[in-house]
């Protein structure tokens, strides 16, 4: 899986896009009424927005699994997991969203905490992390055996040395 986060209105899709040779029929739209995602698409986009649904929809605890969790909590782990096992070779794009004043409203203080245990969880399990700023990416994190791929950025394999 590859993970690419920043800010809205960074260029995350067209990068993705660019980058991966891509067009807009591989990507999945995700919008804060649908909880559902579609595993025939490469890109799942604004990933945030999933998470917004989920919560939206009675979830306490979109990507928490512990041992102090509740059986909801640890049904909706359950459901972060099955979505990284069967979406490991998509292209996770999601909307940065825990910089800023922190939200009165307790709905979307929720979605900005539930959004970062997410890109959390979802950078551990990625082969590949980018953070776009200003339409620059910068590569956080290159797992070692794709180094050597083509798409790799410049600045993953000069810090591992490889360039």
């Amino acid at each position: 899986m590859v993970l690419i986060f920043g800010g809205t209105y960074q260029g995350k899709l067209d990068y993705a896009l660019e980058h991966f040779g891509l067009g807009k029929d591989d990507v999945y739209f995700c919008s804060d009424g649908d909880t559902k995602l579609p595993i025939d698409k490469k890109v799942i986009y604004e990933a945030d927005k999933w998470i917004l649904a989920l919560i939206k929809e009675g979830v306490t605890r979109v990507a928490r699994d512990d041992t102090n969790a509740t059986e909801e909590d640890t049904g909706m782990a359950h459901n972060v997991k099955r979505f990284f096992s069967e979406n490991s070779d998509a292209i996770v794009i999601c909307n940065d969203i825990s910089c800023g004043v922190v939200p009165i409203d307790p709905i979307m203080r929720k979605w900005r905490d539930e959004v970062g245990r997410f890109m959390a969880q979802a950078a551990k399990v990625s082969d590949e992390v980018v953070r776009l700023f200003c339409g620059i990416p910068t590569c956080l994190s290159k797992k070692a055996d794709l180094l050597y791929s083509e798409s790799a950025l410049p600045q993953c394999k000069a810090a591992k040395g490889l360039s």
